[in-house]
């Protein structure tokens, strides 16, 4: 009887330790690794995202921000926007000053790989609507114009690199191509500008908060 007491508590204490074995090994297998710590995925997150592109062959600036929620950690979806000028440059038909401004905006998509690991890859799909604006600007009295403007449907697929910087923070940095639709705007005197002058490639810094 002793015996068998004393091999069924060895049995016993041998279960336990194999469960909490696995049940630690399951907890490390699952953890969101970030580059300060370990941390679990799960929410949602806002973003502001800055970038750079080119508009009608001028230097343009990009800005905006989304609000996504995060499913199964690897998908995320929600709504959000961009907004984009481009430098001025004189036209000479007119004797102004002119830029290209507008935004665009809708729903996000987003495939998320490997998000437990501290760099992985999201690729982000934004489906949406935008509008563009012909702004010129009148030297003499320094004022802004709207000559003309046109509203467009706009699907922007994105590749972005992902670092996990702490529990609540991610910098995604990336790559994005705009598809519109066809458009036309300008003024009286001037070449019309065309959809090709908003589509082609930006790249974009993007600064998520939330809980992952």
């Amino acid at each position: 009887m002793k015996k068998t007491a004393i091999l069924s508590a060895f049995i016993l204490l041998l279960t336990s330790v194999s469960y909490s074995q696995d049940y630690d090994s399951t907890r490390k297998h699952d953890e969101f690794k970030t580059l300060f710590g370990h941390n679990r995925p799960r929410g949602a997150y806002g973003a502001f995202t800055m970038g750079y592109s080119e508009i009608q062959s001028k230097q343009a600036i990009i800005f905006g921000g989304k609000f996504e929620w995060i499913a199964g950690h690897s998908f995320g979806f929600g709504f959000g926007g961009n907004g984009f000028i481009n430098e001025y440059h004189y036209d000479a038909n007119i004797g102004r000053n002119v830029f290209l401004t507008g935004g665009y905006g809708g729903l996000y998509l987003e495939p998320i790989f490997m998000p437990n690991f501290p760099v992985h890859l999201s690729f982000p799909l934004l489906l949406g609507v935008g509008g563009i604006s012909y702004i010129t600007k009148e030297i003499q009295f320094n004022h802004n114009m709207i000559e003309d403007s046109e509203a467009f449907l706009i699907a922007e697929p994105s590749a972005e690199i992902e670092l996990n910087i702490t529990r609540n923070f991610r910098l995604a940095l990336g790559a994005t191509y705009k598809f519109t639709t066809p458009f036309d705007i300008g003024t009286n005197g001037t070449a019309s500008v065309g959809s090709k002058s908003i589509e082609g490639w930006s790249y974009m810094m993007t600064f998520k908060f939330g809980r992952f």
